[in-house]
């Protein structure tokens, strides 16, 4: 009988992303309530060094697949080993992070195991005997719980919504043999973004709107930088050419949940509230004082960003010493 909940890690380079250990410690939440261990899986090339810090947060099975072929990052490779892996451990319940290879991974694994799938989740908890989840629908203007009927359940949690807890154990590392056929996919080329700090797990996040008139966001970079946060951008201003695609903040683009989050000379149009609105303080800077963005702001500073971002950054500077 299905017992325990497994949750997925997720690492680049050797270093676990910190959704990994929001899911490991959503899974040791789950499984005291339905009874069962909280599980980890690893995956990866060379993996094995790594994998025993999950028992940190709770894990107290862990589960490592280290192959050479998950090497590349190929979804469809990692996503023979997590099949692999859920039947080797057999859970009442999946944890995943909502990450983009995340969400690519849960529906896949959904699809291949006929599981239910609740994805992008920003709460769980058990009720009876079922999982029931909390996500955003309609552009966040509305939250729905979910109930998933069926093993394994498999829950995408929104990475930054649910709290990690040190639960320090000693966790068991057990390295499982798969078997892995060949992939669809083949990597073509691979190019790392070096010394920045991913959005979807900034603390901090300052973003740049049409407001900023080019692609020059040095202020927004300098602000950033002080508060040693992420730079973001609004859709009209990727749209424009000033910032790449993966700056984007909203609906098409990366959905964020920082403990602050500035937006600068943006609007706030509908569809970027929708990437932003979890953020647990927002300040607005906007010249326009009937820019929407102001209604959905904790602090709103009516001024040209060029005059403020630069103030705002020289007193954090002060303040830091």
């Amino acid at each position: 009988m299905p017992q325990g909940v497994l949750a997925f890690t997720e690492q680049v380079d050797g270093e676990f992303k910190k959704i990994s250990f929001e899911a490991v410690s959503t899974a040791k939440q789950i499984a005291e309530k339905i009874g069962g261990p909280a599980m980890a899986a690893v995956m990866g090339s060379g993996v094995g060094a790594i994998a025993d810090q999950t028992a940190a947060y709770g894990a107290q099975r862990i589960l490592v697949a280290d192959n050479d072929a998950l090497q590349d990052g190929l979804v469809d490779a990692f996503v023979q080993a997590a099949a692999q892996l859920v039947e080797k451990a057999d859970p009442a319940a999946v944890v995943i992070g909502a990450s983009a290879m995340g969400k690519d991974i849960a529906a896949r694994l959904s699809a291949r195991l006929s599981a239910p799938l609740a994805m992008d989740c920003v709460d769980v908890r058990v009720d009876g005997d079922q999982i029931v989840a909390t996500r955003p629908m309609y552009g966040g203007k509305v939250l729905a719980d979910v109930s998933l009927a069926g093993t394994p359940a498999i829950v995408a949690i929104r990475p930054r919504s649910m709290d990690t807890v040190a639960d320090p154990g000693a966790g068991e590392v057990e390295t499982v043999d798969i078997e892995l056929t060949a992939t669809a996919l083949s990597l073509v080329d691979k190019q790392m973004e070096t010394g920045k700090i991913e959005l979807t797990e900034a603390d901090v996040v300052v973003t740049g709107g049409r407001g900023m008139g080019s692609d020059d966001f040095s202020v927004v970079e300098a602000l950033a930088k002080a508060l040693d946060g992420a730079v973001g951008a609004s859709r009209s201003a990727v749209d424009e050419g000033w910032r790449p695609v993966s700056d984007q903040v909203g609906q098409t683009g990366k959905v964020v949940t920082p403990n602050l989050y500035v937006a600068c000379g943006v609007s706030g149009a509908i569809q970027h509230l929708a990437g932003m609105a979890s953020s647990r303080v927002v300040v607005a800077i906007n010249k326009d004082p009937e820019a929407p963005i102001f209604s959905k702001c904790d602090f709103g500073i009516v001024a040209d960003l060029f005059d403020a971002v630069p103030a705002m950054t020289a007193e954090v500077e002060k303040l830091k010493g």
